[in-house]
């Protein structure tokens, strides 16, 4: 078991969404060398600024977790710099912590890579079968990618690179912009907008047939750590709470949770995006002892607890 405790840990994506809870919970456990590079400072598309970066901070383990991303209508719009971004950022760190043989790499992947209509659930087994769903396919495909070069790097140099693939994530401190947000910050922003300004309707996209997954970002820190400490193959591993939800069922919910009684309205016009997407978590659980502890009831209600503040704290400035 690798002992964090003490060692130089870099975090790139350490002020997102997920980074910034894995930076916490690093912290609680007594880590007292944990870094966060900035994209100011060190564009991670750049291989002179990551060479700097690994120059600078001198990890004996890195987990890389920063992404280019959103929802459906940021990979619509961005399908070419969401692959470029996200492919070339991983390709730079893992070239050049092979280099600097670095003790352990950890890269975190994306649902978004299984195929469109892999079965449910989604078995790592299963990756490879076909192609991802076209909406969010080049950053799919761009992170599935890093996936090829940790598995190639450990075959060649030996290298100790694990992968892993969370499923859609939220909680405190998620993306709440309309533009590029995901689906549960989008539905909460519309529902307690919708109940601020007395509207009496909200419209999604879709028509909320699609299933999904959902993790607790606390949670998913909490499996990126036990996996940094105890996971050490070659396979990609899922990270997820095995719980399935419709978008509908979804919608639903939140409105309920938030006080909105109006009209749910689904533009059908607007793409679904991949059928269904529930994981089988039965590797973490055997691999490095994982299983998600937080209900998706009690995280919506945080998380809308948690949104509101953010809310009347802006407000009030």
């Amino acid at each position: 078991m690798l002992q964090l405790t003490g060692s130089r840990i870099v975090v790139t994506g350490g002020a997102g969404f997920l980074g910034s809870h894995i930076i916490e919970r690093l912290r609680k456990m007594g880590c007292q060398n944990v870094f966060i590079p900035r994209s100011r400072e060190f564009d991670l598309t750049d291989a002179a600024a990551v060479e700097r970066m690994f120059d600078d901070y001198r990890p004996t383990v890195l987990i890389h977790g920063a992404a280019l991303c959103g929802g459906i209508g940021a990979n619509r719009a961005n399908p070419g710099r969401f692959f470029y971004v996200n492919a070339l950022m991983g390709i730079q760190i893992i070239e050049t912590a092979r280099r600097k043989d670095l003790e352990k790499l950890v890269v975190l992947g994306t649902i978004c890579a299984y195929p469109k209509f892999t079965p449910a659930p989604f078995s790592e087994d299963d990756l490879w079968n076909g192609y991802p769903e076209e909406t969010n396919a080049p950053y799919g495909l761009a992170k599935k990618m890093l996936l090829v070069q940790c598995q190639a790097y450990r075959q060649q140099y030996g290298m100790n690179a694990i992968y892993l693939l969370p499923v859609n994530l939220y909680g405190p401190r998620d993306n709440f912009d309309l533009e590029t947000s995901h689906v549960i910050p989008a539905l909460i922003y519309k529902c307690v907008e919708a109940v601020r300004v007395g509207r009496s309707e909200i419209v999604l996209w879709g028509d909320g047939s699609p299933t999904r997954e959902f993790l607790h970002v606390e949670d998913a820190a909490e499996a990126v750590i036990a996996a940094t400490e105890r996971y050490n193959g070659a396979d990609p591993v899922n990270i997820g709470s095995g719980g399935e939800i419709s978008i509908l069922e979804l919608a639903e919910k939140i409105a309920a949770l938030t006080g909105f009684n109006g009209r749910i309205v689904w533009d059908s016009s607007k793409p679904n995006g991949q059928p269904r997407r529930c994981l089988d978590v039965s590797r973490a659980e055997k691999e490095f002892g994982f299983r998600a502890r937080r209900s998706l009831d009690d995280g919506l209600r945080q998380t809308i607890a948690w949104y509101k503040t953010q809310h009347q704290i802006a407000a009030s400035r």
